[in-house]
C-alpha cells in the first residue's frame, strides 16, 4: 500500500506536517534532518517523493533504482518522547548503518 501526499486537505485526508533541513549536500544525495508533527502511514517517503526527491533505493515513491539489499537510505536517527507513566523526556539515539554513503555523510 502507497500513501499520497496532496498540497490542499480534501475529502477523506489527514493532515501531514513534517519539517526538514539539508544537513549535508553530496554530489547526487542530501541528508535531510525531517522533524515529524504528524505520524501518518509512510509520511517522510510520501513528501519527499511529492517534492522531487525520493529516498535512495525507495521504488514505491519513485526512486529510479533499487539498493542491491532492498533497503532504502530513511534512518531513525534520534527519537524522542514524553514517557506516559513518569512524564520523563526520553531520548533514544542510534548510530547510522554501516555503508558508504552513509559514512560519507558524517565525514
Amino acid at each position: 500500500n502507497k500513501s499520497t501526499a496532496f498540497t490542499k486537505e480534501t475529502t477523506d485526508t489527514k493532515k501531514a506536517i513534517l519539517h526538514y533541513k539539508i544537513i549535508k549536500a553530496l554530489n547526487r544525495y542530501y541528508l535531510l534532518e525531517v522533524n515529524l508533527e504528524t505520524g501518518r502511514h509512510h509520511q517522510i517517503r510520501s513528501q519527499l517523493s511529492s517534492i522531487g526527491s525520493p529516498i535512495k533505493g525507495d521504488l514505491k515513491y519513485g526512486f529510479s533504482r533499487s539498493n542491491p539489499d532492498a533497503s532504502i537510505h530513511l534512518h531513525s536517527r534520534k527519537l524522542e518522547f514524553v514517557h506516559p507513566v513518569s512524564k520523563e523526556n526520553i531520548q533514544i539515539t542510534a548510530p547510522p548503518p554501516q555503508d558508504a554513503i552513509w559514512d560519507a555523510c558524517m565525514e
